[in-house]
């Protein structure tokens, strides 16, 4: 196999959602029968003590014959998120004991809003897919 079959194969169809330290990459392989699968990074960013960083990336792979149930119960599982907490997010640092300098520095309230928004697909960026 050259150089040239290894790029067609890993861009069949790609998205990247970028989430804060969390990155996921969406891809569409091949099998060795030519059918295709789905293969879901998620790349999170460590910072070392000396500024340096490193990623620690975790993949699954998912099938066809999974795909709907897999679908159905990711979508169960956020709609019972939102109804049960909203879709707001909530972190220690919204919570009333919870005190940094730039808070009571800040007049500005949204210092203590969401790093990230992203529409449309939000509700894949809390997803662990250690627990999956």
């Amino acid at each position: 196999m050259n150089n040239n079959d290894m790029m067609e194969k890993e861009e069949i169809f790609s998205k990247v959602l970028r989430a804060g330290r969390r990155t996921y990459f969406f891809d569409v392989r091949s099998t060795k029968a030519g059918d295709y699968y789905l293969t879901i990074t998620e790349s999170k960013k460590f910072t070392n003590d000396d500024g340096s960083f490193h990623y620690k990336k975790h993949k699954i792979y998912l099938y066809k014959e999974d795909f709907s149930e897999f679908s159905t119960i990711l979508n169960e599982m956020t709609d019972y998120i939102i109804n049960e907490k909203g879709d707001e997010v909530i972190s220690e640092r919204h919570q009333k004991d919870f005190k940094k300098d730039y808070e009571s520095q800040a007049t500005d309230k949204k210092v203590a809003t969401t790093e990230t928004e992203t529409p449309s697909t939000e509700k894949f960026t809390d997803v662990n897919f250690d627990d999956i």
